[in-house]
């Protein structure tokens, strides 16, 4: 029997969710677009679905559009808005920080803010970075892989009240926490279906009413005229299913519990929880085992039937650190030594304390291993 405890990187499908999938793949096949029944029956359930991501955020339906999922929403938003000096944060996903990077190759002014030791990235600092020629501001609402919240809804105030874009990477928080769009001050939120026990291959985008971002797939009128292309309907009601799941916050408290329970259990291992102290995703578990091997822990996880994921990355055959670890000031070392764990609300006591079992047997035997530069 497997343990998965990798939910930040995805989740297994929910059963209702494959159920929904299963019935428009197999009933559903018109084309939206098309006028005559079958057309139309496939338009109503995209648009059901979009009510139902609406409600996840606090938005209404015709500011959600439909994409392949966070990537695509982050790029969109990102090539469709950014201008003249952006900003943004250190602990970004990649596709927030290498579209940026490519904008910054084409000309365009980038200031990176760094994040405190505990993974936060001050409003303060993001707003000190702002100058007059500033057009363009993208924060994450909570980091993938510390968990860490950032105050987007401070960031979002100053952003309003001077006319600048802000984007809002929230593909790690939809359906952890609340997210209220106009709260936050948003103008673009990306969003992936696959983060919420639905299917890869399927993402949203707020995109704030009245605001125009330049297309870059041109065809179809689809999707009020911001995403050519038929929509993928089998995977949209799968997504809407999910969300409409995913608002039900009773399974948030028991998550958090058993989050707090593992991480309790694993303290005298030697263990420091990165962001302690500040709020963080209810699920999710940044661990360092000071001098030990991360990428060795997870391999250990692995073969003992539990899946996590390190604090490391592995790019052209070498584990490089994570760039949001060294961001928060880790060495490359500490980097390495760190294993996320991210729970969902399938994770069950028994797996947590199966978990904590092996750790408790695999950490000191990965101790001293891990050379500097390694």
């Amino acid at each position: 029997m497997r343990v998965y405890l990798d939910n930040n990187a995805t989740t297994p499908i929910d059963p209702a969710v494959l159920d929904a999938l299963h019935e428009v793949f197999r009933d559903v096949y018109g084309n939206p677009s098309s006028i005559h029944r079958e057309g139309q029956t496939a338009r109503r359930r995209i648009e059901e679905a979009r009510e139902s991501v609406a409600s996840l955020l606090g938005a209404a339906a015709r500011e959600v559009i439909f994409t392949s999922g966070g990537t695509e929403s982050n790029n969109t938003a990102i090539f469709g808005a950014a201008r003249h000096h952006i900003v943004t944060t250190a602990i970004e996903h990649p596709s927030v920080l290498e579209p940026v990077e490519e904008l910054a190759r084409r000309g365009h002014a980038v200031t990176i803010v760094p994040p405190l030791r505990n993974g936060v990235v001050p409003a303060e600092a993001v707003i000190a970075a702002i100058r007059p020629e500033t057009r363009f501001v993208a924060m994450m609402l909570a980091n993938n892989e510390t968990g860490v919240v950032q105050p987007v809804a401070e960031v979002g105030r100053v952003c309003r009240e001077r006319g600048i874009h802000l984007h809002c990477d929230a593909v790690q928080a939809a359906g952890k926490i609340d997210i209220d769009v106009s709260a936050l001050g948003v103008d673009t939120l990306s969003l992936s279906a696959h983060k919420l026990h639905a299917p890869k291959g399927i993402g949203a985008m707020f995109v704030r009413g009245g605001l125009a971002l330049e297309r870059y797939l041109f065809g179809g009128a689809q999707e009020r005229r911001r995403r050519a292309g038929t929509e993928n309907v089998p995977l949209a009601a799968a997504f809407g299913v999910a969300a409409e799941l995913a608002r039900d916050p009773a399974a948030r408290p028991r998550i958090r519990a058993l989050r707090d329970r593992f991480e309790a259990a694993i303290a005298p291992l030697g263990a420091t929880i990165n962001g302690a102290g500040v709020e963080r995703l209810p699920n999710t578990s940044s661990v360092t085992f000071h001098d030990a091997d991360g990428e060795g822990i997870v391999i250990g996880l692995d073969l003992a039937g539990i899946a996590a994921s390190t604090g490391a990355a592995c790019s052209s055959g070498r584990i490089e650190p994570s760039h949001v670890l060294t961001a928060m000031g880790m060495t490359p070392e500490e980097a390495r030594a760190t294993i996320r764990v991210s729970l969902s609300r399938f994770t069950t006591e028994e797996e947590i304390e199966r978990a904590v079992a092996v750790l408790t047997s695999l950490v000191p035997r990965t101790r001293g291993v891990l050379s500097p530069g390694s």
